[in-house]
């Protein structure tokens, strides 16, 4: 696994529902972390493709059968030692990170009640 080497907002923002998502075992593709970010398109793929190159996410299409409407998704989870990496950078550079707003219809992406804010 290598480093990442420029650690932006956007880098962060994504960093940050992605550990949720992974703490809360939810599956999470690239759309419904542009919505949970407010980020757009571009600047989330370029994130998710730059963590996926460190070695810190893997990315898997979805498997649909060929008769279902519309383009597959791509879900992305954190390897091991990428979780690792995130959770301390997250505990580095935002220890009071308030939760992201929550996206309709990933209810288990709002904050857990007693989480810290």
């Amino acid at each position: 696994m290598t480093g990442i080497e420029r650690i932006t907002q956007p880098t962060l923002d994504v960093l940050e529902v992605l550990l949720r998502a992974h703490e809360e075992k939810v599956p999470i593709n690239g759309w419904a972390v542009m919505k949970e970010t407010g980020r757009a398109g571009p600047t989330v793929y370029k994130v998710l493709d730059r963590l996926e190159d460190a070695g810190w996410i893997t990315g898997e299409w979805e498997e649909r059968p060929p008769d279902q409407p519309g383009p597959r998704r791509r879900f992305y989870r954190f390897t091991g030692e990428g979780a690792t990496a995130a959770h301390a950078l997250i505990a580095r550079r935002r220890p009071a990170a308030l939760p992201a707003r929550p996206v309709p219809g990933f209810a288990s992406l709002t904050p857990r009640p007693g989480a810290a804010s």
